[in-house]
């Protein structure tokens, strides 16, 4: 911490009223919503890609990383919060800390949950950092400690680390001053160096198997379907829908607006990429809606694939999701 924030921290008295709250009670008889149950371990392994064996059958056990997972309140929250970490956050809040951004998370596992075990929890605030000055902004960091047990014995504990902070300034920008920094650069290598040849000269290539005529994206060394490494390409004909989509909310970035549309969209061809959603606002853009490839130039460098909104295309049909 540099010399000026330990004045301001003297000066102010903040950092000690905040290390108060050190081993206070953030959570306390905390119980897990649902018993660890196979459903929810299956949709984990599924959307991790993980198919290890001891995560299935009659003797299955929960992966340990889904330590967390147990204990989460979902979109209604936690009834067990204590007073003591609302008192500390609304602290930060009044001195000016109104943001919050997860930094790291760090698990320990004493021993395997399995089907049916009811989870029970209580969270420790284990320390408050001096006032930090990061590139987000200058603030605290909040340490909790959650220990997770199962039939009252300790199965693990898991401590998760935030930064409440005041976002920095932006600096403003003068018309002959410099230009709007750079996107980062996409990583190119040996196995995908032909889609982004294609990209620069305005065509999307789809990667084709020239042994079972399989599609596939994004690029790979090898098929997944048969295994062969043999391929060509096909060009896509640019039309697609909306098949899901997020909307981003993230801190200032360099190059980036916040918040803007990022949709998985489904080719005609039948594969499905990743890529902005433009031409709509982002709160217009839809499950099904239909949309356009373009290519749009961000630099003198760097060409984008993004997909244009068809305004006059057809309505999202029923079940349409919303974000």
């Amino acid at each position: 911490m540099s010399g000026e924030a330990r004045a301001h921290d003297a000066r102010d008295g903040l950092y000690e009223r905040l290390r108060a709250y050190e081993g206070r009670p953030a959570a306390t008889a905390g119980r897990g919503r649902d018993p660890v149950n196979l459903p929810m371990i299956r949709h984990w392994c599924e959307a991790m890609g993980d198919a290890h064996p001891a995560y299935r059958g009659p003797d299955a056990v929960a992966p340990p990383t889904m330590l967390q997972a147990w204990t989460m309140g979902g979109l209604s929250g936690h009834e067990g919060r204590s007073e003591e970490y609302g008192e500390l956050l609304g602290l930060l809040d009044g001195a000016g800390y109104t943001s919050v951004v997860a930094t790291d998370c760090e698990q320990e596992y004493l021993r395997p949950l399995r089907p049916g075990d009811e989870i029970t929890f209580d969270a420790v605030v284990e320390s408050v950092s001096p006032r930090k000055t990061t590139k987000l902004g200058t603030g605290h960091f909040v340490t909790t400690r959650m220990d997770v047990r199962s039939g009252g014995e300790l199965a693990g504990t898991h401590r998760f680390r935030i930064l409440k902070y005041a976002p920095a300034a932006r600096p403003p920008r003068s018309p002959e001053g410099p230009e709007r920094p750079r996107r980062p650069r996409p990583v190119i290598n040996r196995d995908n160096a032909g889609f982004w040849e294609g990209v620069a000269a305005h065509r999307l290539l789809i990667q084709r198997c020239t042994a079972c005529g399989t599609l596939r994206f994004p690029w790979l060394p090898g098929c997944n379907d048969c295994g062969a490494g043999e391929w060509d390409t096909v060009e896509a004909g640019g039309e697609g829908t909306v098949h899901s989509y997020v909307v981003m909310h993230h801190p200032p970035f360099p190059a980036f607006d916040p918040p803007y549309a990022v949709g998985l969209i489904e080719l005609a061809e039948g594969v499905r990429m990743i890529s902005n959603v433009v031409g709509v606002p982002y709160d217009k853009v839809r499950i099904g809606m239909p949309v356009r490839l373009e290519f749009r130039r961000f630099d003198e460098e760097l060409v984008l694939p993004v997909f244009r909104a068809v305004e006059d295309g057809p309505a999202a049909g029923p079940g349409e999701g919303e974000r």
